[in-house]
């Protein structure tokens, strides 16, 4: 039996977890997780799983807990999710943390010798360089966890990297595909959070509808994989059946198909290498693939340039594109703003070429709220 932490495990990838968890109750053992806002669905995880420690949103939430899962041992806050992955048994950790909140406990869970499965796209994008040094460092696998990249890894695996020439991520379009640029000057949220193909957090939703999402799976793929950007290419496919391609040297493509389903990526990290049942087919149509509009979707073209130089500038635009995400969530501003404030902070940052992770904390703490506070009184 193998021991879990999960972080996140009651947002969209958490609670599919949690799925796949009860589904192989005899080959998994959830040891710890962190909760949300939901009191409900908190109850609910703690009753059914009876984890051994488990991280509260806020300190005053602990004593009431304690009283009705004494057996448990609580924390909370960002620190309450460092101490979650430092619990001194050795597992897994599923980080399904939403947003730049991932990369800390993703370090911290690697120094302590425990496998990753990896659904926050941020940790890499924002330290690739410095969470590769420390899963050298501690001999500690990585397995990604998104649809495109585990279906990468897939194709991939067991292969040399020499006779690949590019891999190829496809792309839905998300919400507004069909939408030109001047129907989306007065878009809505709701419209915004309704994704054509999957069930998502609203935060990926929001990234989806304006590409920042296949953005950040470029320079995330690049890190997993060690692949210059020249060869990691990014395709329209509307229909989400296929998820990732691999163009080898010989002529060959080999490409990973399935339904629109997170728990079949997330049993092929838990599992990995065996492979478990599941109960869907797949039903093969008619499938369509478009080259990327990078006019259309400005924010995955400018993920390119920010990959390239590197540095800090994929932490600004991350940071950005956060707040700006949030801001739109909290309807402060419209949907396009968000790109006019992620290419601006862009712009006008400083690069620093080689970032130290306090320098990273810092400049993604400052430029989130310097972007809150900017708009929030609207």
């Amino acid at each position: 039996m193998k021991n879990i932490y999960l972080l996140g495990s009651t947002g969209s990838i958490g609670t599919q977890s949690l799925d796949v968890l009860k589904k192989h109750k005899n080959d998994f053992k959830l040891i710890g997780c962190s909760l949300g806002s939901d009191e409900s669905k908190n109850k609910n995880i703690l009753s059914t799983f009876k984890p051994e420690i488990a991280c509260l949103r806020f300190e005053n939430q602990i004593k009431t807990y304690e009283k009705e899962f004494p057996m448990i041992t609580f924390v909370s806050g960002d620190q309450g999710l460092i101490d979650l992955v430092r619990y001194p048994k050795q597992g897994l950790v599923i980080n399904a943390l939403s947003g730049s909140t991932g990369l800390i406990p993703t370090i911290e869970a690697i120094k302590t010798s425990k496998d990753i499965a990896l659904a926050n796209k941020e940790t890499l994008v924002m330290a690739g360089d410095i969470v590769k040094e420390y899963l050298n460092k501690f001999n500690v696998k990585l397995f990604p966890i998104d649809s495109e990249h585990s279906a990468l890894w897939q194709t991939i695996d067991h292969e040399d990297k020499l006779s690949i020439r590019k891999i190829v991520i496809t792309a839905s379009g998300g919400s507004f595909r069909d939408f030109t640029r001047e129907e989306l000057k007065n878009v809505t949220k709701k419209q915004a959070l309704n994704h054509p193909n999957w069930e998502m957090g609203a935060k990926i939703t929001i990234d989806s509808a304006t590409m920042m999402n296949k953005g950040l799976e470029v320079i995330e793929a690049h890190h997993l994989f060690d692949l210059d950007y020249d060869a990691i290419e990014t395709i329209l496919h509307k229909e989400s059946v296929v998820h990732g391609l691999t163009y080898f040297i010989d002529g060959t493509i080999k490409a990973s198909l399935s339904v629109s389903d997170m728990r079949i990526p997330i049993a092929h990290a838990l599992f990995y290498p065996k492979r478990v049942s599941y109960d869907k087919q797949l039903e093969l149509t008619n499938l369509s693939f478009k080259p990327m509009d990078y006019q259309r979707f400005p924010l995955l073209k400018l993920a390119y340039e920010v990959g390239r130089k590197g540095g800090i500038l994929p932490t600004v635009m991350n940071a950005a594109n956060e707040a700006a995400v949030k801001l739109f969530l909290d309807e402060k501003i419209n949907f396009l703003d968000i790109e006019t404030i992620v290419f601006d902070y862009v712009a006008k940052t400083a690069n620093i070429k080689m970032p130290t992770l306090e320098e990273i904390k810092e400049v993604n703490q400052n430029i989130q709220d310097e972007i809150i506070r900017k708009y929030e009184k609207r």
